[in-house]
């Protein structure tokens, strides 16, 4: 895709750890930004944004969160790209506050883009809606091709990744029936540093294990990407016309201690 002059594309969840990278990205290539984010005037979780280098004159933030299709619309509207990055985190009540979010966000999110006359949009999804599938080829890596098993998720109450899972494959459904040029890509853990002031999940994941506060749980493959990394790709995939269908993102897979929370 060749970027035109003050070419827009908006970015949800700007605020968000992975998506900053993005937007200082964007903003370095000479993108104006829109950028979506749950209160423009909160500068704790915020203001990192406003001291991005070309921040003053070429981002703009909006006030919209995943439920909000009018402030989606808002944000949206005059912009060539979306980058859909904002995703619902681990939760108290999981079923509920990972699922609906996910799907009726990216349904959200992709009619605004509809409307709006958006020429691309990069979805991000998670290789949550990638691993989880019993019924794999134990001899086949689980790449692009291979799909969450939704009753697996459901069965297992892994709420996250059904609600990728299902979000993803609406999406590239989406594409097919409305031929609007979507391009989804999996994610895996992202660490490297941050741009914002507060604590992001996977550092605080981290942060807690080597405190002591998660037991570990050995002999799992944990893929791992360095956030500056992702927001390369991220923006890669916008920018080449070729990029379509579905893409997995990972640098690193390591055998280690893999710690959570039940």
């Amino acid at each position: 895709m060749e970027r035109k002059e003050e070419e827009r594309v908006c970015v949800t969840g700007a605020g968000g750890y992975i998506v900053s990278w993005a937007v200082k990205l964007l903003l370095s290539k000479g993108y104006v930004v829109h950028g979506t984010v749950r209160d423009p005037c909160d500068e704790k979780k915020n203001g990192h944004l406003k001291k991005l280098e070309k921040a003053s004159e070429n981002l703009l933030l909006f006030k919209a969160d995943l439920f909000d299709y009018e402030g989606l619309y808002a944000a949206i509207a005059g912009c060539t790209g979306v980058l859909h990055v904002a995703s619902p985190v681990l939760s108290d009540n999981p079923s509920v506050e990972q699922v609906e979010p996910a799907i009726k966000g990216t349904r959200n999110v992709l009619n605004a883009c509809l409307k709006a006359k958006v020429k691309k949009v990069v979805v991000v999804s998670s290789v949550a809606a990638v691993l989880l599938n019993p019924c794999w080829p134990k001899d086949q890596p689980m790449d692009e091709n291979c799909w969450s098993d939704t009753e697996f998720c459901k069965s297992t109450k892994i709420w996250y990744a059904l609600g990728k899972t299902i979000a993803e494959s609406e999406a590239l459904e989406f594409a097919t029936r409305n031929e609007l040029n979507i391009v989804t890509i999996c994610l895996s853990l992202a660490f490297g540093p941050m741009l914002q002031s507060t604590l992001n999940y996977s550092s605080s994941f981290l942060l807690s294990y080597l405190k002591g506060g998660r037991e570990p749980v050995s002999g799992r493959d944990q893929q791992l990407v360095d956030v500056r990394d992702f927001a390369e790709v991220l923006i890669l995939l916008y920018e080449k016309p070729e990029a379509e269908g579905r893409y997995k993102c990972s640098s690193y897979t390591i055998r280690a201690r893999i710690w959570w929370k039940n």
